[in-house]
């Protein structure tokens, strides 16, 4: 078949769409070939061979009253008569590589690698393919696999709180310090140093963000609105109580509070400020830390009984570092969680101490709570009130977790001495658990893990620990 048999009436076909596509402009084949070109420069610019515009007939360019020309149809190569292409001209292609063949005994020895994603190509391909023959391979890769997720669990950015202690540790062995940092103010030294690092990174939107301070009083929860840099202020001015008894400035200044307390001050120094606490606050907090660590530090630690006055009640220097050093991990816990930010409990010595310092203030709280008729010793026999230094009915005061141990609570007198032989009770608890109910944070009905023995005794126990809060 020729190409005038097989496209008889080209001009016809054309001038038909034209008509039917533009009734009110009538399709002039004659016009067509004035404006456009012969037929055969219009093959040659675009029509059926697709061969390129001819130097000598270029395609004019359209006039804008004029319709748009379709072009025809190309015609595929089967149509135009002409032989197809031998496959040999096509290329060979590329030749691919021949699967491992591996014993039974290499390919289970690759399975750890597999499941770790550290075979190669070629390897990955000839187990999976064995994976699917071999069942008791495919049991031992899924178990591998498993294991590899148990390995990489998901964790914070953070660093382990326990990492600092160990470098110091580390490097203290290979180079004894000059001046050491006595134990008993290791934990605020730590504690200062995490939080500080939390704030180091925050903008003003993060400083501004608000946080809700929480305590017990009177067995009711409390609390009180602020914000991060309010947070900042309040560990300032109650660490400046620290600083007071070592002779250090008074952060308040000429500032007076109403009563040499914690919360007083801080309601001080929030009152005379201009402005609310923005991120200036950090400079001086963090300034005041490191004088209190550096004083302690040159006093060889000889200051440790010197009393701290709270206003209310007393604590010889080294509880009251462990009592900033446990405010300073809660007051970051509260920050963390207002910029939704994770952040991990302290190392399990230093929370060890913290719970410690709690277990030995309670029975002084529990004394306080009778006077105060927020807590009785349970009627009858079972009641020991015994002189100072004797045996007496006990708690015993289980922590679970990092930073535990057992302590037993002497339950009727401060004075007396905790025994197994007069124990009447067993609260098992977390250790952050517990730092967080005497911290307030949580309610003394859904602290305890495991309660065993007097149900009294044990109530009044927890929230003796909640009573141990305050702002």
């Amino acid at each position: 078949m020729n190409e005038a048999e097989r496209f008889p009436e080209k001009d016809h076909d054309q001038d038909q769409h034209a008509q039917d596509s533009h009734d009110q402009d009538k399709y002039d084949p004659n016009k067509d070939k004035e404006e456009y070109g012969s037929e055969d420069a219009t093959r040659g610019a675009g029509g059926m061979s697709g061969g390129n515009s001819d130097d000598q007939h270029p395609t004019p360019e359209p006039s804008p009253d004029q319709p748009p020309r379709i072009p025809l149809p190309r015609a595929s190569v089967e149509d135009t008569g002409r032989p197809l292409p031998a496959l040999e001209n096509l290329g060979d292609p590329a030749p691919q590589p021949a699967p491992l063949v591996l014993e039974h005994r290499v390919l289970k020895s690759l399975l750890g690698a597999w499941a770790l994603a550290a075979c190669s190509a070629e390897e990955t391909a000839a187990v999976e393919e064995h994976l699917g023959d071999c069942g008791a391979c495919a049991d031992e890769a899924r178990r591998l696999r498993e294991a590899v997720g148990l390995l990489h669990p998901a964790e914070t950015l953070d660093l382990d709180p326990s990492l600092r202690a160990r470098v110091l540790e580390g490097c203290l062995e290979r180079r004894p310090p000059r001046i050491p940092v006595p134990e008993w103010a290791t934990p605020y030294d730590a504690e200062t140093a995490r939080l500080d690092a939390l704030l180091q990174d925050f903008g003003d939107a993060e400083w501004h963000a608000p946080v809700r301070l929480r305590w017990f009083r009177k067995d009711e929860p409390t609390s009180r609105r602020t914000t991060v840099a309010g947070v900042i202020a309040h560990l300032l001015t109650v660490d400046g109580m620290v600083a007071i008894a070592l002779g250090l400035q008074d952060p308040l200044g000429d500032v007076a509070a109403d009563r040499p307390t914690p919360s007083a001050r801080t309601e001080a120094y929030w009152r005379a400020s201009h402005f609310p606490p923005t991120r200036a606050v950090r400079a001086p907090w963090r300034e005041q830390t490191h004088d209190l660590v550096r004083t302690v530090s040159f006093t060889g630690g000889g200051t440790g009984k010197l009393s701290v006055a709270y206003g209310d009640f007393e604590l010889p220097l080294r509880d009251a570092m462990l009592d900033r050093a446990f405010e300073c991990w809660v007051h970051a816990e509260d920050i963390a969680e207002a910029v939704d930010y994770p952040y991990e409990a302290p190392s399990g010595r230093d929370l060890h101490h913290m719970v410690d310092l709690a277990a030995r203030m309670l029975p002084t709280v529990l004394a306080a709570r009778r006077r105060a008729g927020l807590a009785a010793p349970s009627p009858g026999p079972h009641r020991h009130l015994v002189p100072a230094g004797e045996p007496g009915r006990s708690l015993r005061l289980e922590i679970e977790g990092s930073g535990g141990g057992q302590w037993l609570i002497p339950l009727d007198s401060p004075a007396a001495v905790g025994s197994a032989e007069f124990e009447v009770a067993h609260v098992a608890l977390d250790g952050a658990e517990f730092c967080r109910l005497a911290a307030g944070h949580v309610s003394p009905a859904e602290a305890a893990a495991g309660q065993v023995g007097d149900r009294e005794a044990i109530r009044d126990v927890l929230f003796a620990a909640a009573s141990l809060s305050r702002m």
